[in-house]
């Protein structure tokens, strides 16, 4: 059987992690007490079900002060020869904010109302399972479609796990730089599509577009020189312990040659199995949205 504990911070995904895993034929059980996880690892590795063949139990902060009797039960755990696979999801402190106000729930351990505090409080608690997690998913860039993809890959495909997620960013400068921007990247030096009146409608994302920023010299020796600098750098980030990299390139609106440049760096990395690999294009449609709102104006 294969026995998964997944845990983390509250709004990082915990929840949505449970129930794909539970779409993937997972036996999945929530907020366990800490003192009954023992007796039900034990309970199901003696089940002789042919449908429960896999499960996974969710473990975090509700639990209280016991969760610090977790660790305890872990080791006996192994020493009683069971084995399980700790999956950590984590999320940038202003995501899981901006999450919480969404959702309009209170944090399990916000007592004064502020979430902050909470959040501050489960990172210390929660600590010692990052630190023995096999894997750690940072959901501050995911779409649930990706993670879906990432929990597949990990526990039903059992594919290799890339804790490392590259995401390539492009980005219009007069809309501002992305505050979580690692590396920020500026093309604004290479020709402009905007100014040939055939191309101004279309995005990096169109061949026409692409073709003409291409092209041009300077922009295939960027490339070339922005690949092999970010090739250098992800695995001296992976040994300092980083397990995310947002790469954001920008020109002016962020439709053209920001885009060509992101789609193409992507490409190039994607190729890589060391890391996980995303794109964005932030600002792709705003140009056309202030457009149309000036005409209704």
């Amino acid at each position: 059987m294969r026995l998964v504990i997944v845990t983390g911070l509250s709004g990082a995904g915990k929840s949505t992690a449970l129930k794909m895993l539970e779409d993937a034929r997972y036996f999945c059980v929530d907020n366990l007490p800490i003192p009954l996880v023992g007796k039900f690892v034990s309970l199901m590795s003696g089940s002789q079900e042919e449908d429960v063949q896999n499960a996974a139990i969710g473990i975090d902060a509700r639990s209280g002060k016991a969760l610090e009797e977790l660790e305890v039960v872990l080791d006996k755990l192994k020493v009683e020869g069971h084995t399980f696979e700790i999956l950590f999801l984590d999320a940038e402190d202003k995501v899981l904010v901006k999450r919480y106000k969404e959702s309009r729930r209170s944090h399990p351990l916000a007592l004064n109302g502020r979430v902050d505090d909470g959040i501050r409080q489960e990172r210390q608690k929660t600590e010692f399972l990052r630190k023995r997690a096999d894997y750690i998913i940072d959901t501050t860039h995911l779409l649930t479609r990706e993670l879906k993809k990432e929990l597949n890959n990990i526990f039903v495909d059992n594919g290799r796990f890339c804790n490392m997620v590259i995401s390539v960013l492009s980005f219009g400068f007069k809309y501002g730089i992305p505050s979580d921007s690692d590396l920020v990247f500026d093309v604004r030096f290479l020709p402009n599509p905007y100014y040939i009146d055939e191309l101004r409608p279309l995005s990096g994302n169109d061949k026409p577009v692409s073709d003409y920023v291409m092209n041009c010299e300077a922009s295939r020796i960027f490339l070339d020189k922005l690949a092999d600098m970010v090739s250098f750098l992800i695995p001296n980030y992976i040994l300092e312990g980083k397990n995310q990299l947002v790469v954001s390139i920008g020109c002016t609106g962020g439709k053209h040659r920001s885009v060509t440049l992101a789609n193409a760096l992507y490409q190039r990395l994607e190729q890589s199995e060391e890391y996980g690999v995303r794109i964005e294009h932030r600002d792709i449609g705003k140009d056309a949205i202030r457009k149309k709102m000036n005409e209704v104006r």
